[in-house]
């Protein structure tokens, strides 16, 4: 039987296992001493680059998904997350455009995975970019994370000037964790977080700003 056609387009290593968040960090991620993930330093990719990458990992998922491969689809999906976040919303739109929306989905909940400063660096590009509906649907479904990990990516926005972002992320914590969750996470920093979770939860309802104030107070992190 002839071997499978080969799918043009796919990065280094096309063929490889998935390497997204869910499946283990990537070989070329590394960690600061923080824990959260060093996003690369190279420039960003103008939007020529990034509209040609696009194109190219779009012709090669169709290619793929015809032929039935669907785990060498995932990897190349993974993939893309490794690479420049620059170039995710020139993915987004050739995947939409092309009606692989499905495939675009996938990438988010992948993206909810990845290491704090990685998930931050992505959530702030579609923000940037006008991505405001996929920027809060990752960072929903980011908010099942052990608390620790919520303050790096939280902090990272900030540093950022992700300001909105950030205070979507925690609005969106408190509206599916518990008030106990949200003091754990305010202890990662309470100078910073305690305000910040008050805040957010104030937008919520007065009974979740209720909740969260007694359990701020039972973990010692305000006042009587």
């Amino acid at each position: 039987m002839a071997a499978p056609e080969s799918v043009p387009g796919l990065p280094v290593g096309g063929a490889a296992a998935p390497r997204g968040a869910r499946f283990g960090a990537s070989a070329s991620s590394s960690t600061s001493p923080g824990g959260s993930a060093a996003v690369p330093g190279a420039p960003e990719a103008d939007s020529a680059e990034a509209a040609r990458a696009a194109a190219n990992a779009v012709y090669a998922l169709r290619r793929l998904r015809a032929q039935g491969r669907s785990g060498e689809a995932h990897a190349l999906l993974c993939e893309a997350l490794n690479g420049p976040p620059a170039r995710l919303p020139a993915l987004a739109e050739e995947l939409h455009r092309a009606g692989l929306g499905a495939d675009w989905s996938i990438l988010l909940w992948e993206a909810a995975s990845l290491p704090p400063g990685r998930l931050a660096a992505v959530a702030g590009v579609l923000a940037d970019e006008g991505r405001a509906s996929d920027c809060e649907q990752l960072l929903r479904q980011g908010v099942s994370r052990p608390v620790e990990e919520l303050a790096g990516a939280c902090g990272a926005l900030r540093a950022e000037g992700h300001h909105r972002e950030a205070r979507a992320l925690l609005t969106a914590f408190l509206r599916v964790r518990a008030p106990e969750d949200a003091a754990r996470l305010a202890a990662e920093d309470p100078r910073g977080l305690v305000p910040q979770l008050l805040e957010a939860a104030r937008a919520v309802s007065a009974a979740r700003e209720r909740d969260l104030l007694h359990a701020l107070r039972v973990a010692g992190l305000a006042g009587s």
